[in-house]
Parts: structure tokens; C-alpha cells; sequence
């Protein structure tokens, strides 16, 4: 739990190098340049969440809402409503599935002993299916509908290309760089990442000839943020004391006798594990308590079951709750901006995530197969 605490505390680091670089504004306006039918702007604000959401995380759920609020004003509240709830939060949840600094991930990893190089080729795929399939899903709900919508001003594609070209390449160097760390000194991929952060961020400040304005942004963030982390510190000390005390009690040997019992068989371990998450998530565990639990479940035979497949599907089975559980910050933010329930939000959202996690499953059980 202190080296997810850990990760908090250097994030802002990242997420200040996207402001200072000014990437947000030009997603922004590529968002709504040139938007002539619904469907065009779904899909715009699905990648839009998707790349922002690599760096400025649960920030990206406010700033794309209230970026698409003004170019929806015409469409009926509930069409909105739920054009909201399903670009957003779907295209914000992807990316934490291959995101390397998201703690699901790293946790994951940590779990079965592999490192990213290893699952990244095959969480790219899984989340170009589901980009793929939601498109399609989108289409024929938005077919043929205009939308008329005010330019915020024509950006230069060239340029767009510049500032995503640079993006991504400040994540490869971040992934590059903790692989390297991790190889070389064996302390974990977490460690690795929370170690690489605030050195390639500097670094990438000082390419781009933004080091003042990022040490401007940057500075009091940290303090801000640093000074919110007495929140984080002790939901995560009660979370690891409720995990030891859970493991301590007759409990746990209900989850092992349900777990450990089908280790045997990958389909139906799949399956029980994306099943708990989704119990889990709707019963009120954030997805860190429940893979920690699961953690200490599995512990036992963890040695004889880790795998790519495995990894997989806990990646995805817990990140899925970012997009339809009740309780998830990402839901309970956009609900709250939308000024609705958060289960109405879930319930627009839960087919596609079931679709998600039973895909993930039926694609790491046919792994199994090849690795």
C-alpha cells in the first residue's frame, strides 16, 4: 500500500508536463474542429478520453465533459446524458487497461511476476477490439444525425500529429526506462515506475523548452495534491489492515475453496475472477481491496497459476469497473457533474463492460492455448 501511495504522490509530476507542454488544449480544439454528425464527435471524445487519460487520469473525465457540454446543448437531455457516460468513461477505461503507470496494471504484474514488455502486445490488441466494437455499436445508434456546433478555430493537423507523436513518446521512454530499472535492480515494476517519473518528466520539460512554465505548474500542484494524500494514506492503511483481517478469518476459506479448487481450470478461474470483481464492485470494494484480497487468496498457488492470460484478465476484469461500478471515482465524478444516480450511469454502461470482461476471458483462455 505505501508504494501505491507512493505513485500518487509523484503523478502530478506527469500530469503537470501535459499542461506545460499545452497537449490538453490541442486535443481540445481537434475535438470539436470540423465536427459535422454525432457519431464524428462520439468518436472524437473517445479518443480524446483515451489519450488524456494516459496522463491526466480521473482529470480527464471533468475536462472532456465539460468540453462536449456546450456542443450538445441541442440533443435531448437523456441522449446526452448517455453519449456522456458511454465516450467517456469507455474511452477513459481503456486506456488504464494498457496504461503502465496505472496502479490496476502494475498490481497485476506484480501479482504474476511479469513485466509489462510481456503483456503490452496483447493489451493492445484486446483494447483495438473494443475500440473497434464500441465504434460499430456507436454507429448505428448515432446513423444520420447532424449536428451543428460552433469551430473553436482551425488547428493545423501537422501539428496535432507533433504533440501526439510526443506524447506517446514520452510514454515509451517512461516504460523503457522503469523495464530498464526493473531488470537491472529487481525491485518491482511499481517501484520502477515511481522511481522513473519525476527524472522524465524534467527531461521531457526541458526538450520541449518548457522548463519554467513546468516548474511553475508542477510545484504547486505537488504541494496541493501532497497535502490531499492524508485521504489516500488512510484508506489504504484501513484497506491493508481489512485485507490482513480478512485473511485471517474464516472468510477467506470460502474464497480459497472457491478459487483454489478450480485452479485446474483456466475457463472457469477466468470466469470466477471476472465474477468477483463485478460482486465486488457493486458491493462497495474498490478494485484495489479486491485484487489485494484476491491476491492473498491466490497467494498459495499463485507460483503454479501465473501467467500472460492470467494477468489479462485481472488487468481487465478490475479496470472494467471503471466504467460501470456504482462506487468507482470515474462513474461517481461524471454522475455528479451530470447531476444523476450513479447506478442510471452504470446501468448504460454495464452491457458493454460484460461484453469487455467475457471477451478478455474467452481471448486469455484461447492464450493459453499458444503460450
Amino acid at each position: 500500500m505505501i508504494g501505491i501511495l507512493s505513485l500518487f504522490f509523484v503523478l502530478p509530476f506527469l500530469n503537470s508536463i501535459i499542461r506545460a507542454g499545452q497537449y490538453d488544449t490541442s486535443l481540445r480544439r481537434l475535438l470539436q474542429n470540423g465536427v459535422k454528425d454525432v457519431h464524428t464527435l462520439y468518436t472524437r471524445s473517445f479518443m480524446i478520453s483515451h489519450f488524456l487519460g494516459l496522463f491526466l487520469n480521473i482529470a480527464t473525465v471533468s475536462l472532456v465533459h465539460r468540453t462536449l457540454k456546450p456542443s450538445l446543448s441541442g440533443m435531448k437531455t437523456k441522449m446526452a446524458e448517455i453519449f456522456y457516460t458511454r465516450s467517456i468513461l469507455r474511452g477513459y477505461a481503456l486506456c488504464l487497461v494498457w496504461s503502465p503507470i496505472e496502479i490496476m496494471v502494475i498490481i497485476s504484474l506484480d501479482l504474476t511476476g511479469f513485466t509489462y514488455i510481456n503483456v503490452v502486445p496483447f493489451l493492445i490488441p484486446l483494447v483495438l477490439l473494443m475500440f473497434l466494437s464500441d465504434w460499430i455499436f456507436s454507429r448505428r445508434q448515432y446513423k444520420g444525425m447532424p449536428l451543428v456546433m460552433e469551430s473553436s478555430g482551425s488547428i493545423p493537423f501537422n501539428k496535432i500529429i507533433k504533440k501526439t507523436a510526443q506524447m506517446m513518446g514520452m510514454l515509451f521512454v517512461l516504460v523503457l526506462t522503469a523495464t530498464l530499472f526493473e531488470y537491472l535492480f529487481e525491485q518491482g515494476f511499481l517501484f520502477s515506475v515511481v522511481i522513473s517519473i519525476i527524472p522524465i518528466a524534467f527531461i521531457w520539460a526541458l526538450l520541449i523548452n518548457r522548463r519554467r512554465r513546468y516548474l511553475n505548474i508542477a510545484v504547486p500542484v505537488f504541494k496541493v495534491r501532497t497535502f490531499s494524500l492524508s485521504n489516500y494514506f488512510f484508506m489504504f492503511l484501513s484497506a491493508g489492515f481489512f485485507v490482513e483481517m480478512l485473511s485471517s478469518s474464516p472468510f477467506i476459506s470460502y474464497l480459497e475453496m472457491v478459487f483454489l479448487a478450480n485452479t485446474g481450470h483456466e475457463l472457469l478461474l477466468f470466469g470466477l475472477i471476472g465474477l468477483y470483481f463485478i460482486l465486488a464492485s457493486f458491493s462497495g470494494f474498490h478494485p484495489l481491496v479486491s485484487i489485494a484480497l484476491l491476491g492473498e487468496v491466490l497467494s498459495p498457488v499463485m507460483a503454479d497459476i501465473a501467467s500472460i492470460p492470467l494477468a489479462l484478465v485481472l488487468i481487465t476484469s478490475s479496470l472494467a469497473t471503471a466504467i460501470y461500478s456504482p462506487y468507482n471515482l470515474s462513474v461517481s465524478l461524471l454522475a455528479g457533474q451530470m447531476n444523476l444516480v450513479p447506478f442510471r450511469l452504470s446501468l448504460w454502461n454495464f452491457p458493454f463492460s460484460l461484453y469487455f470482461i467475457v471477451s478478455s476471458i474467452l481471448i486469455a483462455y484461447g492464450l493459453t492455448y499458444v503460450l
